[in-house]
């Protein structure tokens, strides 16, 4: 099998899982076409925000941003105090923010 419909495949098979994970969730994330570069998958990024932020994922997205790696998973996570953006590197599973999200920064 040629190397291009080996990554055709295994980007297929990428969107496949994704979709299945996401169901259920809040929404899914978009930018999708950063996922190949991603070290961290989704479930493992959701895992880490949720010990770092327990609560029920409102949003969710993969997004490339300054800081760590320059790619990462942001997460606004709610419970019964507040809204929290908890981003996840996506190349390493650093937590890079955990803030009130809206809140201004001083």
């Amino acid at each position: 099998m040629s190397m291009l419909k080996r990554t055709a495949i295994r980007r297929l098979l990428k969107g496949v899982v994704l979709s299945v994970l996401m169901t259920g969730t809040a929404s899914a994330l978009r930018s999708e076409k950063d996922l190949p570069e991603a070290n961290v998958t989704p479930v493992q990024a959701r895992e880490i925000a949720q010990k770092v932020y327990p609560g029920k994922i409102v949003s969710q997205k993969l997004e490339e941003e300054s800081g760590g790696s320059g790619l990462r998973y942001s997460f606004v996570i709610g419970n019964e105090e507040a809204k929290h953006e908890v981003g996840i590197d996506a190349k390493t599973g650093a937590v890079l923010e955990n803030s009130v999200e809206g809140a201004n920064p001083d």
